[in-house]
């Protein structure tokens, strides 16, 4: 058998690609792997071959083609729908389309259609896989029957080895004795960064203002990037630090540096930033939507969907101040690291197609 993984796009610091690099590099060892995109960003054009290169095996039939499902492109799609091989749908979920249409409506296109795309290969697809019970729910919904839920393969180990280089550290430390809220992620709208501005609004005029919150993460939109930008200007917040992207080892220096990890973000397929945080032995304090009250389990606050600006601030002082409850809050993360175990779940993935012969 040779696995063929196959993504849209393959990028840096993107948890899709994160999570397919890791799997790469798992299955190697095992099976004959290759991996493959549609757009490929030049530092990853040594690891992943593009998918107009794509070569066969004289015996098609005997493997699979792993796709990673996250948003839609039509020449992926016709290229899974033709090929011989059998595929494999690992679905990480696809954002609803409509918060993007204002600010890129050809993104959002590729998002609306990413889910007809999915549902389209139902009928195609020997197995699917799902990161959470909600992704798999939604599989289901759209007509796939064989469904297995596996959690996110992520390169957890190595960012926990990671440093940050002097310039990072240098960032990291000019917040010294101030309390860090932080948030990591794509600066999209269902992850509603408006909101936890709003929030932070709240927690440091009248809670906390020693707080100070940082946001990692591209900032894929522009003109939704820069709404948020006037949005921290409007309220004078020049304790919000809008970091972009950062390299690995300034994401883990951050993590160790923060007090506090908050998203308010309305729909995730799994959540990886708050295994992280987990990870790292960071409180956390979420929103209950989509699939993080599954990822997060017991290990944090979660903030009812109905609920406004003014109570996610009183979770975030709440977690900051309360040295017993963040004690507890704390202790419960390691058993959910272990259950979301990403050693574990790679060799589920393995397993499973083992089975597929």
């Amino acid at each position: 058998m040779r696995v063929h993984q196959v993504l849209v796009t393959a990028a840096p610091g993107d948890a899709v690609t994160d999570a397919a690099l890791e799997l790469h590099r798992m299955m190697s060892p095992v099976l004959e792997a290759t991996m493959y995109a549609r757009y490929i960003h030049p530092a990853l054009e040594t690891e992943v071959e593009s998918l107009e290169d794509f070569v066969g095996s004289p015996s098609p039939e005997a493997d699979v083609l792993f796709f990673h499902a996250s948003i839609g492109e039509p020449e992926v799609f016709e290229f899974l729908r033709d090929r011989p091989e059998q595929v494999v749908v690992n679905y990480h979920n696809i954002s609803p389309a409509g918060a993007f249409f204002p600010y890129d409506p050809a993104f959002a296109g590729l998002l609306e259609g990413g889910r007809q795309e999915v549902a389209a290969l139902a009928g195609r697809t020997t197995m699917a896989l799902a990161d959470s019970a909600y992704n798999a729910e939604e599989l289901r919904a759209m007509g796939y029957a064989d469904v297995r839920v596996v959690p996110l393969v992520t390169p957890l180990r190595r960012l926990l080895a990671e440093h940050p280089g002097p310039a990072a550290q240098r960032r990291i430390q000019s917040l010294s004795g101030r309390a860090v809220v932080l948030f990591v992620g794509q600066m999209l709208p269902h992850k509603r960064p408006d909101f936890l501005i709003s929030a932070f609004h709240v927690l440091c005029t009248y809670l906390r203002p020693d707080a100070h919150l940082v946001v990692v993460g591209s900032q894929r939109l522009p003109r939704y990037a820069e709404g948020v930008r006037q949005l921290v200007s409007e309220l004078n917040l020049d304790n919000v630090h809008l970091m972009g992207s950062v390299e690995g080892g300034e994401l883990a220096g951050w993590y160790r540096r923060a007090d506090l990890f908050v998203t308010a973000s309305e729909h995730e397929g799994f959540c990886a930033p708050l295994l992280e945080a987990m990870a790292f032995g960071v409180p956390v304090v979420a929103r209950r939507f989509a699939a993080v009250p599954e990822t997060l389990g017991d290990a944090g606050l979660l903030v009812p969907p109905e609920a406004g600006p003014e109570l996610a601030a009183e979770a975030m002082a709440l977690l900051l101040g309360d040295q017993e409850l963040r004690d507890e809050v704390v202790r419960r993360g390691p058993a959910r690291v272990e259950a979301l175990d990403p050693d574990r779940a790679g060799a589920a993935v393995i397993e499973h197609l083992r089975r597929l012969r």
